[in-house]
């Protein structure tokens, strides 16, 4: 049985999560947790309801469960697929945030900042143009790899088990800027690739179907699984290596295994929808006034309230884009940016 956690010590002068976190009430964690489940369901009507014509609930009832609707292509040929791809690809890139910041002791770790989703971007920029791969069962591989190598390489670079704050989010900038331009000159080098992918490099839920749903949730699945069951180790090792040893951990297999779950999660929305920012870092810190820095609550409330992000954005973007929308990438981006200049201003 692993000890109640404690704010982990600051070593170096770097910012730890401790600096942001406050005490929850204990009793408001399973109440607060099944207002969450309640918003996001109705979040996913909204979804299901808003696009070119807009349907009420009892319509998007009868969309889903009579095939005699007329609303049931528009449902389940459109809407439905979109919905469930966001609420999959937002609880990927909400949990993959949150055990990044816990393992980096960094509030500014998320996937899209730190380079994560770029090393993704690039491989899979890299397969559609020079392989002329075109469809998610071929990029999701390259995606994976992408996601992996830039993920150790920021580790790395950023200092690892040292590393700050702001070395991490230097060398996540440098990565960031140098992938995104490799990903731009190869697009405009490849005619036909800017066609492909001129939404999906933006981050987008427009083009979701159900074999892209299907292929995309066994990865997220294994990543998902993986990051519940660290999350009472990677508690003790926020306690620091030598703690958690005492207590029973092993911190290099911890660190290992949030290295692959945060691979197979980013590696796999990215390549469903593209590089989508901010929702990794935004959601954690939403939540953790509420839950505490104990990753036991937190990442069931991140796994929840990420897809009410993503989702809500995807919505926000139909009804600020009418007749036609703003892509979720673009919403969540300027969402995201004003939270991103505090924590930079808090982080020390």
């Amino acid at each position: 049985m692993y000890a109640r956690q404690q704010d982990p010590p600051e070593a170096d002068g770097s910012a730890t999560l401790s600096t942001i976190d406050t005490r929850p009430s204990v009793a408001a964690r399973p109440v607060g947790l099944l207002v969450a489940v309640v918003v996001l369901a109705v979040v996913l009507v909204l979804g299901i309801g808003f696009g070119a014509r807009f349907l009420t609930p009892g319509e998007v009832w009868a969309g889903l469960v009579d095939p005699g609707s007329p609303f049931y292509r528009i449902v389940h040929e459109m809407r439905l697929p979109r919905t469930l791809l966001g609420l999959v690809v937002g609880l990927a890139l909400g949990l993959a945030g949150a055990i990044m910041q816990a393992l980096t002791r960094n509030p500014l770790a998320d996937p899209g900042l730190l380079g994560i989703n770029a090393g993704a971007s690039a491989a899979v920029a890299s397969a559609a143009a020079f392989l002329g791969i075109g469809t998610f069962a071929g990029w999701v591989w390259f995606a994976l790899a992408g996601a992996a190598v830039v993920t150790a390489l920021v580790y790395a670079v950023g200092g690892g088990r040292s590393a700050t704050p702001a070395r991490l989010a230097l060398a996540g900038a440098a990565l960031n800027a140098a992938l995104y331009s490799y990903v731009s000159a190869v697009m405009l080098a490849n005619t036909a690739s800017i066609e492909k992918m001129r939404f999906w490099t933006v981050g987008s839920l427009a083009s979701a179907d159900f074999g892209t749903l299907r292929q995309v949730t066994p990865f997220i699945l294994a990543g998902v699984l993986i990051a519940l069951a660290v999350a009472r180790p990677l508690n003790a090792l926020s306690l620091g290596d030598d703690a958690a040893r005492a207590l029973g951990a092993r911190p290099g297999v911890i660190r290992a295994l949030v290295i692959v779950a945060v691979t197979l999660l980013c590696g796999a929305a990215t390549a469903a929808c593209g590089p989508i920012v901010f929702v990794g870092l935004l959601i954690p810190h939403l939540v953790r006034p509420i839950t505490g820095p104990d990753l036991r609550w937190l990442l069931p409330y991140t796994m929840v309230l990420a897809p009410v992000l993503l989702v809500g954005a995807d919505v926000l973007g139909r009804v600020l884009g009418s007749p036609g929308e703003l892509q979720v990438g673009v919403v969540t981006a300027v969402l995201g940016g004003p939270l991103f200049l505090y924590l930079v201003r808090v982080a020390k």
